[in-house]
């Protein structure tokens, strides 16, 4: 079973580690400067963590890393092994990046660990992811567990969590055109970036890819000597051979049919299949992984915010008849699967749109997929971030985009509270941002 949450999403003990979060932030002038020097320098301070990690499985790509890595975590804990996990960004609070055995984090352990980085690092300019990754590398080397699921945070060349030099297996789940500023404007040069954490001699399981990137990754894999395991070469994941609910998944290793996860979506079928592909290579190199455990673990996984449904709290209370659902997708391909997801919905009941989105996304490409299928769309400005797009500039995103009856709202609330006033009951998406979905969250649960 997946262990309980050991606090609640609002913690009011967290003030310590807050505190010494805000002074990482201003460490260094940049947000996001991508290099593993500052990191590979701190990691030498505190004693090369890296290298006393557990078995490592690196997750890099653009959508999906979240969702795969949420499946290979129940599976790994179906079969009863302790697994540490490295995510980002957080929803709610920091503690939701770093699982420790099965369990977040806690405040006394996060304070000291950050308190630590924060002194051995003697105000040296350091980002802070880079700073944070270095600190959860040194509470997986500190706490025994069998696996670390480890996700990058940018890319992957570059990216701090690309220091594990022999991880078990790496996974590339779908790659497209995110992050241009930093990872390059064409889908080969993402793809480039991304291809880096494979390592010689270990297992690469690349999931559904367009077919340039899917050349990039297996030209680099083959250049590094890296064994691939690819969707549709050396794994497929179908509907046909299965029945009613399930998924067939056949590769050299193993064929069977799987349950449908317990994560909404139809794009979840190709993370679902990504995880299983990478349990398979876990297996033969000696973890003992049951059929029965990936079947169970599927039907235990837990991510939210991924088309995830609201059953409490203003919004519903504002809303009370109302379907509402809330999803943290993104960017472009996001867009493409959430209006794959809409279109089989109930065609009878109108779907309405709330969004807010971050400045460094490109709106209209996530927006446009929508346009046939949206009754109405509000924009709104995300509370507490200053490089969210204003509602007024979302709006004027979404008029390009195409879609119908674009407005501006206050907030997520306000705008629930006009669709309680001007219309029937119907369906609510909230989504654009994991940072707006975290907000909603905390005040919806």
């Amino acid at each position: 079973m997946i262990a309980p949450e050991e606090t609640p999403l609002s913690d009011p003990n967290a003030r310590g580690s807050d505190e010494i979060l805000s002074r990482l932030m201003q460490l260094h002038p940049k947000v996001i400067d991508l290099s593993l020097g500052r990191t590979q320098d701190l990691l030498a301070r505190l004693g090369r963590p890296q290298d006393r990690l557990p078995p490592v499985v690196h997750v890099a790509g653009t959508n999906g890393k979240g969702s795969t890595i949420a499946t290979l975590r129940a599976i790994a804990e179906a079969a009863g092994y302790r697994v540490h996990v490295y995510t980002s960004p957080h929803l709610s609070r920091f503690h939701e990046r770093i699982r420790l055995a099965g369990r977040l984090i806690d405040e006394d352990a996060l304070q000291a660990l950050l308190s630590e980085c924060e002194i051995i690092n003697e105000g040296r300019p350091i980002t802070f992811f880079e700073i944070t990754t270095c600190a959860a590398f040194k509470a997986f080397a500190e706490t025994p567990a069998d696996l670390l699921l480890l996700e990058t945070g940018l890319g992957g060349r570059l990216d701090s969590t690309n220091v594990v030099d022999h991880p078990a297996a790496t996974v590339i789940t779908p790659i497209s055109m995110d992050h241009i500023q930093f990872l390059g404007d064409t889908l080969a040069a993402i793809a480039g970036e991304k291809a880096a954490i494979q390592k010689s001699g270990t297992p690469s399981v690349i999931g559904p890819q367009d077919p340039v990137a899917q050349q990039v990754l297996s030209k680099y894999a083959q250049q590094v000597g890296a064994p691939l395991l690819r969707h549709g070469f050396e794994w497929h994941i179908s509907d046909d051979k299965a029945g009613p609910g399930a998924y067939q998944f056949d590769s050299a290793a193993w064929s069977g049919t799987l349950p449908r996860p317990n994560l909404p979506g139809a794009h979840q079928r190709a993370n679902t299949a990504t995880a299983v592909a990478a349990a398979l290579v876990l297996r033969d190199q000696g973890f003992d992984i049951p059929d029965q455990a990936i079947r169970d673990g599927l039907r235990q996984i837990e991510w939210p915010a991924r088309l995830q449904t609201l059953t409490r709290g203003p919004l519903k209370q504002a809303l009370p008849d109302w379907t509402v659902t809330l999803d943290g997708g993104h960017n472009a391909a996001a867009g493409l699967a959430l209006a794959e997801e809409i279109s089989a919905w109930d065609r009878t009941v109108p779907v309405h749109v709330i969004c807010g989105m971050m400045n460094s996304k490109a709106a209209v490409d996530f927006l446009r997929p929508f346009a046939p299928l949206i009754a109405s769309f509000q924009a709104v400005t995300i509370p507490g971030e200053e490089n969210s797009f204003s509602a007024a500039q979302l709006c004027a995103m979404a008029a390009e985009a195409g879609l119908p009856e674009p407005s501006v709202a206050d907030s997520v609330l306000k705008a629930s509270e006009s669709l309680a006033i001007c219309h029937a009951p119907a369906h609510l998406l909230v989504c654009g941002s994991l940072y707006l979905a975290g907000r909603l969250l905390v005040e919806n649960s």
